[in-house]
Order: C-alpha cells, then sequence, then structure tokens
C-alpha cells in the first residue's frame, strides 16, 4: 500500500525557507538603495564639479588673454629646465640687495613705480617730484576687491609682491648669480605686483604648486607672469610646480578678435 506524502513535513519546510527569503529580499533591497545612493552621489559631484567649470569660465573671462600671449607662456613652459632637487634654502633676503633700489634711475624706489602704476586715483606727497605714492585705489588681481591705499599706519593693507618669489627664485638658480643680477631680480618690474596685504602674506614664498590667487580668474595671467619671469631668467621648475602651470594656461579664455570692418 502506498504511503500518503506527509504534508507536515513539507508545510514545516516551506515555513522553514521563508525566513530566508524574506532576508534575501532585505539584502538584495539594501544593496539596490546602496547603488541607487552611489548613482546620487555621483551625479550630485558631478553637478558640482560642471559648475565650478562654468564659474572658473566665467571668472577667466574677466582677465582675457591674447592668442600670442597665451601661445608663447606655452612655449615658453615646455622649455624650463627641470629640476627633481631645488638648491638648498639658505635663502637670505639681503643677498638681494636693499628693499626697493632706484635701478631704473628715475628718482623714485621700486616700490613707489609699482603704486603709481598700479593704483588708480593716485596721489602724490607733495614736493617729491611725483614719486612718493600717498594714496589711491587697487583693484586687487589676487582677492578681486577692490582696495584703499593710505601711506601711514596702514600702508601694509597694500604690499608689493615677487610674483616668483626671491626665496622660490634663490631655490630655482638665483643662489648661483651674482649681487647685481639678484638686485635687477628683485626689482624687475615685470615680476613686481601691487596686491592685497593678506594674500601676500599667506602666499609668502610659494611656487605655483602651492599657491595660486583666490581669484580664480586671475590665475591664467598670473601662471603667464610667472612663466615669462622664470623663462627671462632661466629660473628651474619642479614637476608639480610645471603640472600646476600648466592646468592654470589650460584654463585661460582668449580674448575675441573682432574682425574691422
Amino acid at each position: 500500500m502506498p504511503l500518503a506524502p506527509d504534508f507536515r513535513s513539507t508545510a514545516s519546510g516551506q515555513a522553514a525557507s521563508v525566513p530566508g527569503v524574506r532576508l534575501l529580499r532585505r539584502r538584495r533591497r539594501r544593496a539596490q538603495l546602496a547603488v541607487l545612493a552611489l548613482v546620487v552621489i555621483l551625479v550630485l559631484v558631478a553637478a558640482v564639479a560642471v559648475t565650478y567649470r562654468v564659474g572658473e569660465r566665467r571668472a577667466s573671462a574677466r582677465y582675457p588673454v591674447t592668442a600670442i600671449a597665451l601661445a608663447q607662456a606655452r612655449k615658453a613652459l615646455t622649455g624650463l629646465p627641470r629640476t627633481s632637487s631645488p638648491a638648498p634654502d639658505d635663502y637670505d633676503r639681503e643677498a638681494f640687495g636693499p628693499s626697493w633700489a632706484d635701478v631704473d634711475h628715475n628718482g623714485c624706489d621700486t616700490r613707489n613705480d609699482i603704486l603709481a602704476r598700479d593704483l588708480t586715483d593716485v596721489r602724490y606727497s607733495a614736493g617729491t617730484h611725483d614719486c612718493v605714492v600717498i594714496a589711491g585705489l587697487l583693484q586687487d588681481p589676487y582677492t578681486g576687491q577692490t582696495l584703499t591705499f593710505q601711506r601711514g599706519k596702514h600702508s601694509a593693507e597694500v604690499q608689493i609682491d615677487h610674483v616668483v618669489a626671491l626665496a622660490n627664485a634663490w631655490r630655482s638658480g638665483a643662489a648661483a648669480w651674482d649681487a647685481a643680477e639678484r638686485r635687477l631680480f628683485a626689482n624687475d618690474p615685470e615680476n613686481l605686483l601691487a596686491v592685497d596685504g593678506s594674500a601676500n602674506q599667506q602666499k609668502s614664498a610659494a611656487d605655483a604648486a602651492s599657491w595660486l590667487p583666490e581669484n580664480t580668474g586671475y590665475r591664467c595671467i598670473y601662471a603667464i607672469r610667472q612663466v615669462t619671469v622664470k623663462d627671462k631668467y632661466r629660473l628651474t621648475v619642479t614637476s608639480p610646480e610645471l603640472a600646476a602651470l600648466s592646468q592654470a594656461l589650460d584654463r585661460c579664455t582668449v580674448a575675441s578678435v573682432h574682425p574691422s570692418r
């Protein structure tokens, strides 16, 4: 006589399998939620990156450069001597001569020359033959802010920056120069900018790999000036410095040239 099926055993097995199915479904659900969360994060990161790049383009458009200037900077950058081991850091400011000499013999020291060049609404001290700047306005390239310069206890709010810092120049080749060349470098208008004092202090002796202006739109022109000066004096660059300068040049906005009618 055939045995009757054991329905109790089958039901018991089915009941035992229910928690396992539920556990599997919960795990699958958690995995799906994790994937969804990852996708959302990636989309948000991409959106932030695109927004940042658009913002950078708009900022750099405020400081357009010519195609010729950009091409020259790119060429100069590729030709800069490379170094993986900068000179020992025994830099001494006095090696570059007294601060702000009158190297062009116009009767004014270099600091006043740069203030007169970079400020607007300039006022001079009486009896100095329009030499000593006592007041003016600065459209600061490093922060994008408008600063008021007033000679006196607040003079340091506007400072003169060496675009290629003297200490960086020393490590990049100036240590081998004679005193006369270092003096000329320290007073070269091409390497000098009137800037916000706090930004200048923040930069200190940093190279382009360690510091760029917070005003992102100006970074292109800053990089061009760095490259131009380093090329002029045949100063070396490190690999990180080269990468930072190259990236800044890649984000330049070239000025539109409208054909004459």
